[in-house]
């Protein structure tokens, strides 16, 4: 499937900035079940400082605010061709081993709700079953919720309120397999939804790491393992590592944010 995508985050100030810089990560590679045919960043009102590789493998670019400007536009557009590999993304992609995605996080901790997920899930069956199931329980107790939580909402406050956006649902799953010893990530990209071209923000989904069959994602939002509606651009240990667009500012002017996402065939 060929995919046409744009994805705009508009930064607006109600006063002059003193410092502001942003870290982009919005390249989606060519890995597998995806190649990118064509991709574009463009930013006005900042201009690039540094680009880079992190250790995950994410194209990473810091750009800085130009003074005197008191808005930021970040677009990213371009084309990707997918392909329907049931959720198997396969073997290792960046420099992070393995192992390194059993190691909690303060957004993915297991607390008490994360271990009684986890306790919920049948004993006797296989990894993929049992991870199968998780992406299945998570879907049916959490409620999809616009507002409902932020950036800075743990796994376990998110199943605690039973909703959550899909980074939350995200959290949950990868908080649950590692508390069961299975390497998991985050994965931020886009999601095309054959009911509207037009999105207010990306989508993320997470990953698990099977012997034998290396990553598969697992979308606990939709209930259903990644296919060629999905393209990825960013991975890590959870949304920090892998926020296609963050930053820090300095001085006293407001911040506005309008993000808009157009993903379509």
């Amino acid at each position: 499937m060929l995919l046409s995508i744009r994805h705009t985050s508009r930064y607006q100030y109600d006063g002059p900035l003193l410092y502001a810089v942003q870290r982009l990560r919005l390249w989606p590679q060519s890995v597998g079940g995806q190649t990118v045919h064509r991709w574009d960043v463009k930013v006005e009102g900042a201009a690039p400082e540094v680009s880079y590789v992190d250790g995950f493998g994410n194209r990473t670019e810091l750009v800085r605010h130009i003074r005197e400007f008191q808005e930021i536009v970040i677009t990213a557009e371009g084309l990707v061709e997918t392909e329907d590999r049931a959720g198997v993304f396969g073997s290792v992609q960046g420099f992070a081993p393995i192992w390194l995605f059993e190691r909690t996080t303060p957004l993915t901790a297991a607390g008490e709700k994360i271990k009684e997920l986890a306790a919920s899930l049948p004993e006797d069956a296989k990894w993929l079953a049992k991870l199968h199931q998780l992406m299945d329980t998570i879907h049916d107790r959490l409620t999809f919720q616009n507002g409902s939580t932020n950036v800075n909402t743990t796994a376990e406050d998110a199943m605690a309120q039973g909703a959550g956006v899909c980074q939350d649902y995200a959290h949950i799953f990868i908080a649950t397999a590692r508390y069961l010893n299975i390497p998991a990530r985050y994965v931020s990209g886009y999601l095309m939804r054959p009911e509207t071209t037009e999105q207010t923000a990306g989508h993320a989904w997470a990953e698990a790491h099977i012997d034998g069959l290396g990553w598969v994602g697992f979308d606990a939002t939709n209930n259903v393992c990644p296919n060629d509606s999905y393209v990825r651009i960013g991975c890590g240990l959870d949304y920090r590592d892998a926020a296609p667009v963050s930053g820090v500012r300095i001085g006293f002017a407001a911040e506005t944010l309008a993000v808009e996402v157009n993903v379509e065939q």
